[in-house]
């Protein structure tokens, strides 16, 4: 992957040679911000705008604009010249031919990037301290195995291992282009002794499908899906 060129944006570490990971800040100067708006298409622009609180329109412009920035170095274009369009079930895609996948995902005031050629891609990332009742979620989103798997950890564990099978579900769901309307609780991951989905309904079958963690800094978790059997990405 060529250079970046932005002190906001460090590589990481990939479980996978054809893939690169980004780890991205979200805070930026005012300077910064404005440089990055100029990066945005009208359609983006359009999207931060329908942000109700500035620090979330903010961030989505910061965002944004890395992704841009990293997509133009992996092309050889300029940011603002990436062919970026909604593809199948609204998920974005770059249209141009033998162009690599990516996937994007953000929480607090960091983002994740995935960038690669070989496999739709999804990612999520979550905040250890993410507020949720973990134990009402799984009854809707963990399958029964995963349930009981979840319940025979310590109490003070729980709440990460269930963040855990959701970022991996979450970034199944993100390659597919499903979202929330993905089959969560019909999907059961096994987290030890690596991440695997162990079964699930097509498209989410077993042999189709790659988990892994991703190395991310500080007190985040984050999961890297490769979907091996999709289309290509400008299906």
């Amino acid at each position: 992957m060529p250079g970046h060129g932005n002190h906001r944006v460090r590589a990481l570490p990939s479980p996978v040679p054809a893939i690169a990971l980004w780890w991205c800040a979200l805070d930026a100067s005012a300077g910064e911000r404005a440089e990055d708006a100029a990066l945005l298409a009208d359609a983006e622009h359009a999207r931060a705008a329908r942000f109700g609180r500035p620090e979330l329109r903010d961030r989505y412009v910061t965002g944004r604009a890395l992704l841009r920035r990293l997509l133009g170095a992996a092309l050889g274009c300029p940011p603002a010249a990436v062919p970026i369009v909604r593809g199948t079930r609204g998920r974005p895609r770059i249209d141009a031919p033998g162009a690599p996948d990516f996937n994007v995902t953000h929480t607090r005031e960091r983002s994740l990037v995935a960038i690669g050629l070989g496999a739709r891609l999804g990612v999520d990332l979550e905040h250890r301290e993410r507020p949720a009742d973990s134990t009402r979620l799984a009854r809707k989103f963990l399958s029964s195995d995963e349930q009981r798997a979840l319940h025979a950890y310590a109490p003070a564990l729980r709440h990460e291992r269930f963040l855990r099978w959701w970022t991996c579900k979450e970034a199944m769901s993100k390659a597919t282009g499903d979202g929330l309307a993905a089959p969560f609780g019909a999907l059961t991951v096994e987290l030890e002794p690596r991440f695997a989905l162990r079964d699930g309904p097509a498209p989410y079958v077993p042999d189709a499908w790659q988990l892994w963690p991703v190395a991310v800094p500080d007190d985040y978790l984050g999961t890297l899906a490769l979907w091996l059997d999709a289309t290509p990405p400008a299906a």
